[in-house]
């Protein structure tokens, strides 16, 4: 192990850095989350960040190209096919996957549906693409009529199930989506079922509730965080990791639901004396913002989290490196809601990180992976090339 002992990863959920190159296969030319969300809101006010090097990332309106800059500064390409937050995520930590998840822009095959129904003895409502808070309000008195659950869903891979909490219970909910994580295999291996259950009375009034539950697929190779428990050291992590990962590889998990509780989540983590990985996932910019094309609601997020950088600072520990990376893009601009195959930007900064290194554009997103493993000797990882030479 080297001189540091600890690897603090914020990820800005859908907070991309510019078009991919390969970002035309996507329908996204022209992307730029940060950028493009920049120039709407007329300036961002990151004066935390900006100090740090973020400015030097992609041209963002308000925010200073600051030289020298106190941390190092670069961008993530990604490699694995897919603009998901599972790929993303599990790219960050070594998989690479050739064949993307699969995506059903007409809605699941009958033969999915019949099995879904022979298992369950349900039928199901929707069975189509659509926005989670608009599909309650289309179906959700259907759904209470007849207790058939809404299952739809979206330009990710993913099979969503929605029920009212008082027609179908919470476990009885999860039980659902045990049963479809199950059955969702081979062609039909989508990235994640996801639990979304309601409450109300009726259409108008339907509000989703915070009791989300994410049952992904799970990676068919050890990710650097199994690596890190093998080898004895610890991984924590905040926000929706743990369902992103289905718990693997975490040693100690909080599922907190927002930034402001992820961040401070993390914040006491630091406090905690341990050597290994703190991994935290900022869900807003994307599950809020993003998707709702919200650029206002984008920037403010942003402008949050700068907020809390001095107090992340005052709790690094010497041996602590902190590095600020995405998993996707999510361009609230753009007239698409969908993610965007971006660039994923990175900062690192710490105590024993130089300061204004230029890490260039980087070949993966992987390289934060690879940089983890040789920090904590844990052998190659799959893909991915370690960066740490340069900031050490």
């Amino acid at each position: 192990m080297m001189n540091l002992q600890r690897v603090i990863i914020f990820v800005l959920d859908g907070v991309g850095a510019g078009a991919a190159p390969d970002a035309d296969i996507y329908g996204d030319v022209g992307s730029n989350s940060l950028s493009n969300t920049a120039k709407a809101v007329g300036g961002l006010n990151l004066p935390n960040l900006e100090a740090f090097g973020f400015g030097r990332i992609t041209p963002m309106k308000g925010v200073l190209a600051v030289d020298p800059a106190k941390g190092s500064f670069g961008k993530l390409t990604p490699r694995s096919s897919g603009k998901d937050s599972v790929t993303g995520h599990w790219e960050l930590m070594g998989i690479y996957l050739e064949e993307p998840f699969p995506v059903f822009p007409e809605g699941f095959p009958p033969e999915v549906i019949r099995k879904f129904k022979e298992l369950t003895g349900l039928d199901v409502l929707a069975n189509k693409p659509a926005s989670g808070t608009a599909v309650i309000q289309e179906f959700g008195e259907e759904h209470m009529r007849t207790g058939n659950p809404i299952v739809y869903t979206s330009a990710d891979s993913v099979f969503q199930i929605a029920a009212h909490e008082d027609i179908i219970p919470i476990e009885k909910l999860y039980e659902l989506c045990k049963i479809s994580r199950k059955m969702l295999v081979g062609e039909y291996g989508v990235g994640r079922v996801i639990a979304r259950p309601f409450i109300g009375k009726r259409a108008g009034e339907f509000q989703r509730t915070s009791r989300r539950h994410d049952y992904p697929r799970y990676p068919e190779s050890d990710t650097i965080m199994d690596k890190l428990l093998s080898a004895g050291f610890e991984v924590y992590a905040t926000g929706k990791i743990d369902d992103l990962f289905g718990n693997r590889g975490i040693s100690v998990s909080n599922h907190t639901t927002n930034n402001h509780d992820s961040i401070l989540a993390t914040i006491e983590y630091m406090k905690k004396d341990f050597k290994g990985l703190l991994f935290a996932n900022l869900i807003e910019f994307d599950q809020i913002y993003g998707h709702r094309n919200d650029a206002r609601g984008y920037a403010d997020a942003l402008e949050s989290f700068d907020r809390f950088i001095p107090l992340i600072v005052e709790n690094l520990k010497s041996s602590d490196v902190v590095m600020i990376v995405s998993d996707h893009g999510v361009d609230p601009t753009t007239e698409s809601t969908d993610h965007s195959r971006e660039f994923s930007p990175l900062l690192v900064f710490g105590n024993k990180i130089k300061s204004n290194v230029d890490l260039g554009t980087r070949g993966s997103y992987a390289d934060v992976g690879a940089t983890i493993a040789e920090i904590f000797s844990l052998g190659p990882s799959q893909i991915g090339t370690s960066f740490l030479d340069k900031i050490l």
